[in-house]
């Protein structure tokens, strides 16, 4: 893929060209682990001047594009080894619960959108669209936001769960536009996985693979001496 320029000075770094990051993994766990080493060897520090956090640093890779090979495999949560003292950023339940996220509108008082409320309309199309129509079709594409998203203080991360059917399994192609690799990377994809499970069985078809890309896959500064002790750097 051919590099793209920059047209914009940032924050006196003196790259001039975009990197792309891609990885291949066996498993959810093995992406986490991977990417948080991409992450903390080639991505970028800057001040956040807007967003969670403002004010504090993140460090980011520009964008990434992850392919995981297995993502049904049992646990779907990181697998923190004995002795490092850290806790697993989400739990099984945890993930069951953040289904129930993705597939119902129900919003809580404080919240200023689910991700539920945009998928769960089109979670019953998609399956419609395959059951009825067949499996030859590009348009079984889920968005996740509407022209106002933009004006929130803190618009979906999640924008796009797109879906292809090849060779007798469903597979998910989905897109952040920022992600929490520490805290939210795990149940996201956790949740996602499950969902296409779901799918799959409402439409009659095995589980597939999934890839998931991002121009901001991140770490925020607190999370930074976590992630040197899982990767095992101190």
């Amino acid at each position: 893929m051919q590099e793209v320029k920059k047209t914009s000075k940032n924050q006196g770094n003196t790259k001039e060209s975009l990197t792309l990051s891609q990885l291949e993994a066996r498993d959810l766990p093995d992406a986490w682990f991977q990417t948080i080493s991409e992450v903390v060897n080639k991505g970028h520090e800057y001040k956040i001047d807007r967003g969670s956090y403002k004010g504090q640093r993140r460090k980011e890779l520009d964008f990434i594009t992850i392919k995981i090979n297995h993502p049904s495999t049992r646990p779907l949560v990181p697998d923190i080894p004995p002795g490092l003292g850290l806790s697993p950023p989400a739990t099984e339940e945890y993930v069951q619960n953040y289904l129930l996220y993705l597939m119902t509108s129900e919003k809580k008082e404080n919240e200023q959108y689910t991700y539920g409320e945009f998928l769960e309309p089109q979670i019953k199309e998609v399956i419609r669209m395959y059951k009825e129509d067949g499996h030859g079709t590009n348009q079984a594409c889920m968005a996740v936001c509407d022209p106002e998203s933009i004006k929130l203080e803190d618009p979906p991360c999640l924008r796009q769960v797109d879906t292809r059917i090849r060779y007798g399994k469903l597979h998910f192609m989905i897109y952040f536009r920022s992600w929490d690799l520490w805290s939210g990377f795990p149940v996201n994809l956790g949740g996602l996985q499950l969902l296409k499970e779901y799918i799959a069985e409402e439409i009659g078809v095995d589980d597939g693979e999934m890839i998931a890309c991002s121009k901001g896959v991140h770490l925020y500064e607190y999370a930074w001496p976590l992630a040197d002790i899982r990767l095992g750097r101190s």
